[in-house]
């Protein structure tokens, strides 16, 4: 997928890592975004004490949400991949097919040390994504579209001959600990098929281009972004998206954006290329972004402080301007990616032209 001529109007995302805890805080924020016409939002998943993760905080959202795509980060190192599996596709059933998978694998030495496993590093962390990812896709695919016959004459509720084991296991090579999958899943088909899957480009290599459905790209400042984002494309061709990511903090409510920036400390400290001024300068900055890239994915300093600003300022110039495509109202995930809806890998009679 890439913006062409034919197409350029390109999609936003938005980080709600501080919508907070709760449900009140996250329909909230949810809620917030879809009405500013953000066409996805994402849930960061960094470990704290007491606090849902962010599959669950996704989950959530799902039944409250109508047209907005939910993308959780799930981690794929110290995470069960069955569980991985089936979870995500729970959330695609509750969202109504607007689920996503943004797969991370970072060094994690504590929570190693909480499930009992070495420390994963290097090239090892994309070789458990990569399996991780495989294991995800087999297990999706493993009941049939119509295995679930629901016979009451014969008291059958699936049809056993259309589950599929998926009889996965870690290739030679492997970095880690290697590990077997027989399934089938526990839950039928998700309602895509397969949820997209984002990734960064750093995992790229380990995770082969074909895994992957989008591509998430960092630069480390803002002049810098457009410019990643073409060798991403070179790298990686038309057929997966590209999306970048930029840190935002807007003038707001009196106070101008550098003067948020020195008071909150140091933005991009996520390494991500970071914007900070007006609403008309981030305007003009997405736009001229959105004609390389598919999308982006923004990570707002305070989120409701800024995503007052990106609603009532941003997102309807960059509407006018024909920047944006509409919101597609009961779409899926997959048809914001422009991804058709693939069959089952273990579908007798099927051609499997999809991820």
């Amino acid at each position: 997928m890439s913006n062409t001529a034919a197409n350029r109007a390109g999609f936003l995302a938005i980080e709600l890592d501080g919508a907070g805890w709760d449900g009140a805080d996250i329909s909230r924020a949810v809620l917030s975004a879809e009405s500013a016409g953000f066409h996805a939002a994402t849930f960061t998943d960094t470990p704290v004490p007491g606090r849902a993760n962010a599959l669950q905080r996704a989950a959530f959202a799902g039944p409250v949400t109508r047209s907005i795509a939910l993308a959780p980060e799930v981690d794929t190192v110290y995470t069960e991949p069955f569980h991985i599996s089936t979870q995500l596709a729970s959330l695609d059933y509750v969202s109504g097919g607007r689920a996503g998978w943004i797969v991370t694998a970072a060094e994690a030495p504590e929570t190693a040390a909480a499930v009992g496993r070495a420390s994963v590093t290097g090239a090892a962390l994309g070789q458990e994504a990569a399996a991780s990812i495989e294991v995800s896709r087999r297990l999706w695919d493993s009941w049939e579209d119509d295995a679930v016959i629901r016979d009451v004459a014969t008291g059958r509720y699936i049809d056993v001959d259309k589950l599929h084991y998926v009889d996965f296991e870690t290739p030679a090579g492997f970095a880690g600990s290697g590990y077997s999958v027989k399934g089938p899943s526990i839950i039928p088909r998700p309602l895509q098929g397969q949820l997209p899957v984002l990734a960064p480009a750093s995992l790229l290599g380990e995770v082969p281009v074909d895994a992957v459905d989008a591509v998430l790209v960092s630069a480390p400042t803002a002049e810098l972004l457009a410019a990643e984002v073409r060798d991403v494309r070179a790298r990686v061709g038309a057929s997966l998206a590209v999306i970048a990511e930029l840190d935002v903090v807007l003038d707001s409510r009196g106070q101008a954006a550098a003067g948020r920036v020195a008071a909150a400390g140091a933005l991009n400290d996520g390494g991500r290329a970071a914007f900070a001024g007006t609403a008309a300068e981030l305007s003009d900055f997405l736009e001229s972004l959105l004609a390389e890239a598919d999308g982006v994915r923004l990570h707002p300093a305070s989120l409701f402080v800024d995503l007052e600003e990106l609603g009532r300022l941003v997102l309807p110039e960059l509407r006018r301007r024909g920047a944006l495509r509409p919101v597609a109202q009961d779409g899926t995930f997959r048809d914001l990616l422009g991804l058709e809806r693939p069959a089952s890998r273990y579908a007798p009679a099927a051609a499997n032209t999809g991820k």
